[in-house]
């Protein structure tokens, strides 16, 4: 490696943890800034076209409005599939308990008292703590929604602005690839959420209709979640797959089932992930997959959840913004195992 490149590749390796740093220290301001502008990158075609057709009050008006509402019934769903859980579980506790205690007969044979445990690190006080951190967290989610809503709708309403802007920077080159990347890193945003829904309705019914054929109650729920929780790659698959196996268990206190159904959803999750995904996706979002799965390790532990949704989005994010420029065009060649170009070479 030239004594130019390796300076190339320190300065990269110094400027991304920089921005991983400030994403980190600054999070609660950073946070929202950022998935508002992959709300206004996915929105933008939307938000143009009906602008073109109705004037750019309105069009705002009912850009917003259409966003609200897809991320409102996600919500609605979330919540209605989970309170269906916990109707269940609420009303089988008695069901639930006796399969625990024939459970762990067997470690207590072996001197190991998991109930025991339980008991001893968890109480009505720690109950209580756990339900005053969820209202705390469910209150700064509600203000962290209306943070992004305010963002979205000053973003839209400034995008042609902002695009006139960099359209009139005195380097015309660097204007042009920045708008380049501005509109390809829109279009991979669409496509990825197109891709990951299109994942999250076949593992949703794929799941239900499993759940139907092996008898097991709650079966609609139970595909709600999984459709819901498939937005989190990998991360949303594992705890769907836990899930389940463990209800599995709780309706009929075997562990046979409960492997029945560990099997089962964990082949779904591998068909689904492992052909359609690809089939739908192709070579649109030129990006490696261990590259993914760092992506979300890495941004699940800098902003959790969110994070985990939002990693792999900003990591297509930066691979096509240093597509645009030549003296880094190497890393995105690199980070996207070469996928962009064999695209070259083919075009």
């Amino acid at each position: 490696m030239s004594g130019g490149r390796l300076s190339e590749v320190m300065l990269i390796i110094i400027a991304v943890l920089a921005v991983l740093a400030v994403c980190k220290v600054a999070q609660a301001v950073v946070e929202p800034i950022v998935f508002a502008l992959f709300i206004i990158l996915t929105a933008w075609p939307m938000q143009k076209w009906l602008q073109a057709r109705t004037g750019k009050a309105l069009a705002l008006a009912g850009s917003v409005l259409v966003t609200v509402l897809v991320v409102v019934a996600l919500l609605a769903i979330i919540v209605w599939g989970g309170g269906q859980v916990v109707d269940w579980i609420n009303q089988h506790i008695e069901r639930i308990q006796e399969s625990l205690v024939a459970s762990t007969s067997w470690l207590e044979k072996h001197d190991i008292f998991v109930l025991s445990l339980v008991s001893d690190h968890f109480s009505s006080a720690e109950v209580v703590r756990l339900l005053q951190r969820l209202v705390m967290q469910a209150n700064t989610i509600l203000a962290f929604s209306m943070i992004v809503l305010l963002y979205v709708v000053l973003g839209l309403g400034e995008t042609d602005a902002v695009a006139a802007r960099v359209a009139a920077l005195e380097d015309k080159n660097v204007s042009r690839q920045l708008l380049n990347a501005g509109v390809k890193i829109g279009a991979k945003f669409r496509t990825y959420m197109l891709v990951r829904t299109v994942a999250s309705v076949a593992t949703g019914l794929a799941v239900w209709g499993f759940l139907r054929l092996v008898g097991l109650e709650m079966a609609a729920a139970c595909g709600v979640l999984a459709f819901a929780l498939n937005y989190l790659p990998y991360i949303g698959s594992l705890i769907v797959t836990g899930f389940l196996t463990l209800f599995a268990f709780m309706q009929t206190g075997s562990l046979e089932s409960a492997l029945y159904v560990l099997a089962g959803v964990t082949l779904v999750q591998m068909v689904i992930g492992s052909y359609l995904e690809p089939v739908f996706s192709g070579e649109a979002l030129a990006i490696s997959p261990p590259v993914v799965l760092f992506a979300i390790v890495l941004w699940t532990y800098l902003w959790g959840a969110l994070g985990a949704f939002l990693g792999v989005p900003l990591t297509i994010a930066m691979l096509t913004l240093f597509e645009e420029f030549a003296s880094l065009r190497w890393a995105a060649e690199l980070l996207s195992g070469g996928r962009l170009r064999l695209d070259a070479q083919s075009s």
